[in-house]
């Protein structure tokens, strides 16, 4: 039958969403600690967790496997200089990119009077950042010990082996056969990312059936041209 072809073909017209379900995160040495932490929270409520770790390392994923299991609402740590900040304190809020308030006086100050209030009226935060505090170069001492008596729980960038496996799964879910240096070829080339491995994937799924083509060295190649002219 044409259908589920045609279906298939359809479906990708549509954007496609980052997968961001607890289902698809996977874990590894380099997050596990991480994963462990935002797992326990229906059993600990813990009240704040500082994820820290390089771009692509699955902060803002984990980040939303916590908002589906509490309900938390997101902003960006920039926008909190406009926030309502005793509305925010109340509740399960995350705050992302921590690292990107350096030296904004209004905004520091901001995620200062968040972190006491919550404390204060029992609300919970979970916030993230690329560096540790003491290195972002953050204007306000009070904000820098506070963030640093946290102590943060690190996630690294995946390493080759955790890349490999993540493209093989992302293939498999694909029904997708690649020739055997097709994952060694990428996890070379590609960027350090769970999410880049998941773009790349649903790249060369879309082109081998465009183009009836095998999932071949030279697919991926072409692939990764592609991903370097986006970007």
């Amino acid at each position: 039958g044409h259908a589920p072809l045609m279906a298939r073909q359809l479906a990708f017209d549509l954007p496609s969403v980052t997968a961001l379900g607890r289902d698809d995160f996977f874990v590894s040495p380099a997050n596990a600690a991480a994963v462990a932490s935002v797992d326990s929270w229906p059993t600990t409520r813990w009240r704040t967790l500082f994820l820290i770790g390089p771009k692509g390392a699955g902060k803002t994923h984990l980040a939303h496997v916590w908002s589906a299991l509490s309900g938390a609402a997101h902003i960006q740590a920039t926008a909190l200089r406009r926030a309502d900040i005793p509305a925010l304190a109340a509740h399960c809020l995350v705050v992302e990119d921590v690292q990107q308030i350096a030296g904004d006086d209004a905004a520091e100050t901001a995620l200062f009077h968040l972190y006491n209030l919550a404390k204060a009226e029992g609300g919970t935060l979970l916030l993230t950042a690329e560096c540790e505090p003491q290195t972002m170069g953050l204007t306000l001492p009070d904000l820098e010990s506070r963030l640093h008596q946290l102590g943060g729980v690190q996630l690294r960038a995946p390493d080759d082996a955790l890349l490999a496996a993540v493209l093989m799964k992302l293939f498999a879910d694909r029904q997708l056969n690649p020739r055997p240096d097709v994952i060694p070829y990428l996890t070379r080339a590609m960027e350090r990312s769970f999410e880049a491995a998941r773009t790349i994937v649903d790249a060369l799924d879309t082109l081998a059936l465009r183009e009836g083509r095998d999932v071949s060295r030279k697919l991926a190649s072409e692939v990764m041209e592609r991903q370097a002219e986006l970007f």
